[in-house]
């Protein structure tokens, strides 16, 4: 462990960074595949989902930690936003670097081409290891955090059911996870039963084998996670410009997207996660969580990197999400 800032020394919520990033977004104009484009600007965030999360809730005020695992060859960048956001920071620090994601803005159509690595290979035994270190994190930090998200891909090498493990340590010990990863890891997680989940319509239809075309299949599915799993009690199910669904036992509603300049969709799903912890911490009804999640994914579309702007700003934009009933 390298703590290195000793802000958030109680944080309301814990991530955990299994595979963090750091984001190289080039913005160009007209992105024409292969032929040479000339760049307008380029800039290096922190990313990875979990460091995303964290760095959203920090911009709204809520104390985080970041856990997990970042390269000691390039740590400086996350130690300086962690330092900047007043992130606690509760990383198991590893040789070689943390891997590079590349993102091409087109400024024209507004579409952007990520280009991901894996990420370092663990071999079993440095799996092992590093779970155990941070079940031993996590075991303090869930004593003052009612809330672990874990988000994100698994990078090579690590077992699949890494975060179904960390949910029944973690929500035995008293505290909810909220899970937002994809496919094997998905699978897994949900089995283990974490409070809220929070696929994107494409990540749940890989989850379920069909194809998911529809509003009423989306709902239906929904509905099938919540009745497979008595500990789930929401599932929240990203649209992109179609908005979002959010269901529980008892209800069934539909966001609609706030019209806002878009920067960057990256990191546009990390900021609803934020949105939904947030509103949970204010024990919001499901209309006004729905509300909140919304305006934080909205309002990280108007920012390049994992911030967003001033709280004040993003609860005026919950105050602009329409928000239906769906029978």
């Amino acid at each position: 462990m390298n703590p290195l800032n000793p802000f958030a020394e109680s944080p309301r919520v814990v991530t955990v960074a299994l595979n963090p990033a750091l984001d190289q977004t080039i913005e160009v104009a007209d992105l024409r595949l292969g032929a040479v484009n000339r760049a307008l600007r380029m800039q290096v965030d922190v990313g990875g989902k979990a460091v995303n999360v964290a760095s959203c809730l920090s911009d709204f005020g809520i104390n985080a930690a970041v856990t997990g695992q970042i390269g000691r060859d390039n740590a400086a960048l996350f130690e300086e936003l962690f330092q900047r956001k007043k992130i606690a920071n509760h990383c198991c620090y590893l040789d070689g670097l943390t891997r590079i994601n590349s993102k091409l803005v087109d400024m024209v159509s507004g579409e952007t081409t990520d280009l991901n690595m894996p990420g370092p290979e663990f071999t079993p035994a440095a799996a092992t290891e590093l779970l155990e270190q941070l079940l031993q994190r996590l075991d303090a930090l869930v004593q003052h955090a009612p809330w672990i998200v874990l988000s994100g891909s698994l990078p090579p090498g690590m077992p699949v059911d890494v975060y179904a493990t960390i949910i029944q340590r973690v929500q035995a010990a008293g505290g909810s996870v909220v899970l937002d990863t994809s496919g094997a890891s998905l699978q897994a997680g949900l089995a283990a039963g974490p409070r809220i989940v929070k696929p994107n319509r494409h990540e749940l239809a890989e989850l379920v084998g069909r194809p998911l075309d529809t509003l009423e299949s989306l709902v239906a599915t929904g509905r099938e996670l919540l009745a497979g799993s008595s500990a789930l009690e929401l599932v929240a199910v990203s649209m992109g410009g179609d908005g979002a669904l959010f269901l529980t036992r008892k209800q069934a509603l539909r966001a609609l997207p706030a019209r806002v300049r878009v920067s960057s969709t990256v990191g546009a799903g990390d900021a609803m996660v934020a949105g939904l912890v947030a509103a949970q911490l204010e024990g919001l009804s499901l209309a006004d969580v729905a509300r909140l999640a919304t305006a934080f994914a909205a309002a990280k579309l108007t920012r390049l990197g994992p911030h967003l702007p001033r709280p004040a700003e993003v609860r005026t934009l919950a105050r602009q999400i329409g928000v239906a009933s769906i029978d």
